[in-house]
């Protein structure tokens, strides 16, 4: 071997040693949805690119959420990125707990991200989370059966028309229930999903002085109009249903209708995984009568750092590569167009290969649809559309789905839960300093 040679070899041991010394194991905490399994399934490709490794902790999303909560605020340790929304990232930013991302590289091209997502996982200007994918919510439905019933779904339904439908399309004796809907206990399980239909419906969770509104008409028509439509054309204990239970029902045909994430369009089009792949259409979620608001919400699953980690290199390495436009073409060599994380980056919606994806502008257009500043009717001293940005804003709305989940399950009345949800609300805000 000449001394070039020998000298050659040298330098990429050398390398490959100090690769290895670099190389991290980050654990990440993510919520079990597909589109995170999907990213799991394509990990090595970070690792061969950068020699880190990870390690998953997948929840069910309530579990997530009270986790990673805990975690952080006891500054705990156990994770070195972390799942949030556009719920906890500006308040955990503006708190210190979470991890600038203000540093990325050019490559990255932060300024591609919709500004709709950077807005919501940014506090005075600095983002502190890197959205995964984004959403909104809309209307998935079998055109089969919509044909059957004799209807045609509008661009823009009413809740009127919905109820109509669900109705139509029922067919019990084919296990086919007309509408599937969240009913899950939980803030941002069934508390975000009748939290957009009381919007719908003219409802406000607190007025400007952050007095709660339960005790006003505008709730009591929209919980009345969805136990009632839920019993009609529901299925059975969808008290307990929330996003994955319902994607199973619908995907094995047993949902005319079904509102919700429009990042759960990829997976009822999914021939691999849903019966009724060749049968859906998308419209954007209802309004009631009269009222000017949709019930439609706007959401990230976005990457965070909590504040403290011994691996921050490796670990805005990680976000870099999960959320860039390299991710999105390799899922899309791998699983498809179809199949990319949506909602986050402009660059996407301009991209002829997914502007042919039969969802994408409907996508687009939800989540243009939803303004976090003016959710409501009435005017509201908050900001956010299925959730209010403040702290305490997790646990008094746990506590108040909880109330509306026994009415699902036939426990209580509509008023006994109104009632109990705007007595323990009041008190929680008075116990805070808000009133």
């Amino acid at each position: 071997m000449s001394f070039k040679q020998a000298l050659c070899a040298a330098t990429a041991m050398t390398l490959v040693t100090a690769s290895g010394a670099l190389a991290e194991t980050l654990v990440i905490a993510t919520v079990n949805n597909g589109d995170m399994i999907r990213m799991q399934g394509l990990t090595q490709n970070f690792t061969d690119k950068t020699g880190h490794t990870v390690e998953w902790v997948t929840l069910e999303e309530n579990v997530l959420r009270q986790r990673v909560t805990t975690d952080i605020a006891a500054k705990g340790g156990s994770f070195d990125i972390m799942t949030i929304g556009m719920y906890e990232t500006p308040i955990w930013g503006a708190n210190g707990w979470l991890v600038p991302l203000d540093d990325l590289s050019a490559e990255y091209d932060a300024d591609d991200i919709l500004p709709a997502m950077r807005a919501g996982l940014s506090h005075d200007g600095t983002m502190y989370a890197a959205p995964f994918y984004g959403e909104s919510s809309m209307i998935m439905y079998r055109k089969d059966l919509m044909e059957k019933a004799g209807l045609e779904m509008p661009d823009a339904p009413t809740w009127q028309f919905i109820r109509e439908a669900a109705a139509a399309m029922t067919d019990r004796d084919n296990d086919i229930n007309g509408i599937c809907l969240r009913g899950k206990a939980g803030w941002g399980e069934g508390g975000a999903f009748i939290t957009v239909t009381a919007n719908s419906f003219g409802a406000r969770w607190f007025d400007e002085d952050w007095n709660a509104q339960f005790d006003q008409p505008e709730w009591a028509d929209a919980l009345n109009f969805y136990v009632g439509m839920m019993e009609e054309s529901g299925p059975n204990g969808y008290a307990t249903n929330g996003f994955n239970e319902n994607l199973n029902l619908f995907q094995q045909g047993k949902c005319g209708m079904w509102i919700d994430a429009t990042v759960a369009a990829s997976f009822v089009t999914n021939p691999d995984d849903s019966t009724v792949a060749d049968k859906v259409g998308f419209a954007l979620a209802p309004n009631s009568e009269g009222v000017d608001r949709k019930a439609n919400w706007l959401w990230a699953w976005a990457l965070a750092i909590p504040a403290g980690t011994q691996k921050e290199g490796a670990a805005k390495e990680f976000i870099e590569w999960a959320t860039s436009k390299d991710y999105i073409e390799l899922v899309a060599e791998n699983e498809g167009w179809a199949n990319v994380p949506p909602g986050a980056r402009t660059s996407l919606y301009e991209n002829p290969n997914y502007q042919a994806v039969p969802f994408a502008q409907k996508t687009l257009d939800s989540i243009l649809a939803a303004d976090p500043n003016n959710p409501t009717v009435k005017p509201v001293p908050y900001v956010g559309v299925q959730f209010v940005a403040i702290p305490e804003f997790a646990g008094i709305a746990t506590e108040v789905s909880q109330e509306f989940s026994a009415v699902y399950a036939g426990q209580q009345t509509v008023e006994e839960a109104l009632a109990k949800a705007q007595a323990l609300t009041n008190d929680a805000m008075e116990a805070a300093g808000y009133r």
